[in-house]
């Protein structure tokens, strides 16, 4: 059926035949993207027009118009309808009768209305008191009635945006940067708004009001194919979930996929990134534009007084070999040959950021249009020219974003298109790959003053997760990418081979200070085998801190920090010639003998409840004596040795929705002349939401937990009943293995699961249930993730022969799949 058939069937059957009409355009396969949202917004053209001509009748000085998306013609299956009934005046009880046989039949169809009347004064009135308002009607279009109407508002609107400009853009640059800071940036956002976030069709729609106002205009390439991929993707939600929304919804981004063609939503969430990601580039340089003109304007009748008329020099100040700044902006010098230097885009970029300004739009595409590709190996100048970039800080961000634009990026780094707008769907991340690669370099420029030498850990932090563009582990991948990089750009052989090894190994320290027993002599020992040099330790110190810090919040803590700086003390002594003992008991300080003593007399748990704090941060990341910051609390739990001691404390903290960050668990000593045996349980807790239980009453629930008298297991079934999990992403399934050669002392499991409340005691549970002591656990977090690894013996505190091991790992994987 073509669009005039569907047309002829809406105009002879009224509004069941638009309903039939809408529904059978909507549903043909083979019409979509901007043919078909051109098609819907002829058809409802051509109902609203036959609705307004059967209820004028002979009515004069009336007309219909649409404004907004409707008045660009970008209807998505699920839009409301914009639509103003405008009228001089003459005839108010005609019209609003009129309006009422508009507005009724709409709703009767269930199509979402915004709708206004408006004499042509009163819409130019509410326009100047509402920025919305305003910019609906920059996109009037004429639908029915009297043309010369329409007309006239368009060309009024117009002239007062024009006229206004310079008050009202400002306005609109404020009420921009507002929605970014509530929706954040589409470009990176796992579930984004697709009109509402930063880079999304909001801004797109901004972009067209400042190119109206004629004082500035958007870098125009691209910018109308991205916002057709998002008004697409829009489009292909709506169908999906058959409503009108524009969040992203990670449950519907396999079947938006699907809609579009698309191999997965990773695909998508690719395009969606990479048209934000040209939009918010266009508002960045359209603001900027913005601002330089409005001061220009304000600046400009001062100078021409002061220089009796003439027109002003801008003044240009050098900042580097064919660098200048020009007001405001880094661009090229008169005498700049980028056809000559190949050098030039990385001189003017690290020169930007370490002023601190912009790269100009204008500089940025000529250096694209026109520079030669470098030699391989890098001269001197250009890697040193790529660290210094690296090196200056929240400014390299925008400056990179800008050689990014126009292409500059994967031409001094091919390796580099793999990652770029590639998503991560991990709730710890909360940039793209590319992105968190950059926010590493900012982090890691803080701790250049820290290491010998700042040039590879800038590089390292650059390119640590390279690999994520390529299968199998991102970080033997990314090793093979970093020789070959470090290779081209000209580092040594011994550069080259320290920064393969950071790269292979930036997970190496935080992995193992979370996940393994630090006391245990095996452990250090591999992790010294593995860096190898003192000098390649500083580097891999300061490069996981900066991983972690750029990756979020959930990633970094103060308590991570401490095991991962007691970790590195122990590598460094290690590398520096020392031989670690075999580990001895730690002695038991005080107050763990005083828990212990009164366990063994009343024969039952005893515990305590400590807060831990540390003083607070500066804004440079010092932390001066102040007042302190929490950092959770510490529980100390001394109890007679006996069965079930780790799954019933793991279950009453569960109970009362106690998180576990660390824990340990070991046999204590006890002084001479007191008999018994003491289990100490050591762990770092903090509570989920609202206060911390009284350590009276978690006494209690475990007293009654280790005699069976309190059903864990049942209270914990009761609360997820009562409290149903939202309907989300399906978490993959629990994995469970056991690390080899990890310890002498122990067998090493290793839990990668959903983080759920409980899943500590069931994990508990189960080794018990299995016939293994446990002799410490190393508890970790990441974001709704767990991962844990505990160290486990045969009763007579050995080691599990292989194929034990082996077995304990995959029942405990199926109790935790089950």
């Amino acid at each position: 059926m073509t669009s005039t058939d569907v047309r002829k069937e809406a105009e002879d059957s009224g509004p069941s035949g638009y309903a039939a009409a809408r529904l059978r355009l909507l549903t043909e396969g083979a019409r979509s993207g901007p043919p078909r949202r051109t098609a819907l917004s002829e058809l409802t053209d051509e109902w609203l027009s036959g609705l307004f001509a059967a209820g004028a009748g002979d009515l004069r000085g009336v007309s219909l118009v649409a404004v907004g998306g409707y008045g660009r013609g970008e209807l998505s299956p699920r839009s409301d309808l914009d639509l103003l009934l405008l009228h001089d005046g003459s005839d108010p009880r005609a019209v609003a009768a009129l309006a009422d046989r508009l507005w009724y039949p709409v709703w009767d169809l269930g199509v979402a209305l915004d709708h206004s009347v408006r004499t042509p004064a009163e819409a130019r009135r509410t326009a100047g008191e509402d920025l919305k308002v305003q910019l609906g009607l920059l996109d009037a279009r004429h639908l029915a009635g009297d043309l010369g109407l329409t007309a006239g508002l368009r060309t009024a609107v117009l002239a007062d945006w024009r006229n206004q400009a310079p008050r009202r853009l400002p306005e609109l640059q404020e009420l921009c940067a507002e929605r970014a800071e509530r929706q954040g940036e589409l470009q990176y956002l796992l579930e984004p708004d697709l009109k509402e976030a930063r880079g999304g069709l909001r801004d797109a729609t901004a972009l067209r009001a400042v190119a109206a106002s004629w004082l500035a205009d958007a870098p125009r390439e691209g910018l109308d194919d991205a916002r057709r991929r998002l008004l697409d993707v829009r489009d292909a939600l709506h169908l999906a979930t058959g409503r009108a929304t524009d969040r992203l919804a990670l449950q519907e981004q396999d079947q938006v996929a699907a809609g579009l063609g698309l191999l997965d939503a990773d695909t998508l969430l690719r395009q969606v990134y990479e048209a934000a990601r040209l939009i918010s580039y266009a508002s960045d340089v359209t603001w900027r534009e913005v601002g330089r003109v409005l001061r220009s304007r304000a600046v400009r009748p001062r100078l021409r007084a002061m220089l009796g008329g003439g027109k002003p020099v801008a003044e240009r100040s050098p900042l580097a070999e064919g660098v200048v700044e020009q007001d405001g902006e880094v661009v090229l010098a008169r005498a700049a040959r980028p056809e000559r230097d190949p050098v030039l885009p990385l001189r003017a970029a690290a020169a930007a950021a370490q002023a601190g300004l912009p790269l100009s739009l204008h500089a940025v595409r000529r250096l694209a249009g026109s520079v030669r590709p470098l030699p391989s190996p890098w001269p001197a100048e250009a890697r040193e020219q790529l660290v210094t970039l690296l090196g200056s800080g929240r400014p390299t961000v925008e400056v990179w974003e800008a050689l990014e634009a126009e292409g500059l990026i994967t031409r001094l780094l091919p390796d580099w298109e793999r990652v770029r707008c590639r998503p991560q769907r991990n709730a710890v991340h909360i940039w793209t790959v590319d992105r968190h690669l950059i926010e590493t370099a900012v982090r890691a420029s803080e701790f250049t003053r820290r290491v010998s030498r700042p040039d590879l850990l800038l590089v390292a932090a650059l390119l640590h997760d390279i690999g994520k563009g390529w299968p199998g582990d991102h970080s033997v991948a990314g090793e093979i990418i970093a020789k070959d990089v470090a290779t081209r750009i000209g580092f040594d052989r011994a550069d080259v081979a320290v920064l393969a090894t950071l790269v292979r190994h930036h997970l190496l320290l935080v992995d193992t200070a979370t996940r393994r027993d630090l006391e245990d002599p095996a452990t250090v020992r591999a992790v010294a085998d593995a860096v190898g040099t003192p000098g390649t330790l500083e580097l891999l110190h300061a490069l996981t801190e900066a991983d972690a810090l750029a990756t979020g919040p959930a990633a970094w803590s103060s308590w991570r920090a401490s095991l991962v700086t007691e970790l590195v003390r122990r590598v460094a002594a290690v590398l520096a010639g020392d031989t670690p003992d075999e580990p001895e008991a730690a002695a038991a300080t005080a107050e763990q003998e005083r828990l212990a003593i009164e366990a063994v007399a009343t024969g039952g748990p005893v515990l305590a409840l400590r807060a831990q704090t540390e003083p607070p941060a500066d804004p440079d990341g010092e932390r001066p004596p102040g007042d302190p910051e929490p950092l959770g609390v510490e529980l100390l739990i001394a109890v007679p040795d006996q069965p079930g001691v780790l799954p019933a404390v793991a279950g009453v903290l569960a109970v009362h929705r106690l998180t576990v960050r660390t824990a340990e668990l070991r046999a204590l000593d006890l002084p001479s002349g007191v008999d018994g045996t003491v289990l100490l349980l050591n762990w770092r807790v903090a509570a989920e939401y609202g206060s911390l239980p009284q350590a009276a009453r978690l006494r209690a629930d475990l007293v009654r937990a280790l005699d069976g008298s309190l059903d864990v297991a049942a209270r914990l079934a009761e609360r997820d009943a009562a409290y149903p999990r939202r309907r989300g992403v399906v978490a993959p399934p629990a994995r469970v293995t056991v690390a080899p050669a990890a310890s002498r002392l122990a067998t090493v499991i290793e839990v990668r699961a959903q983080d759920a409340p409980g899943l500590l005691f069931r994990i508990g549970r189960a080794l018990e249930d299995a016939g293994v002591r446990m002799r410490s656990a190393h508890v970790s977090t990441l974001g709704a993730n767990a991962v844990d690894a505990f160290y486990v013996t045969a009763p007579d505190g050995t080691p599990l022969p292989p194929e034990e091991a082996t077995g304990v790992a995959r029942k405990l994987e199926e109790t935790l799949r089950g």
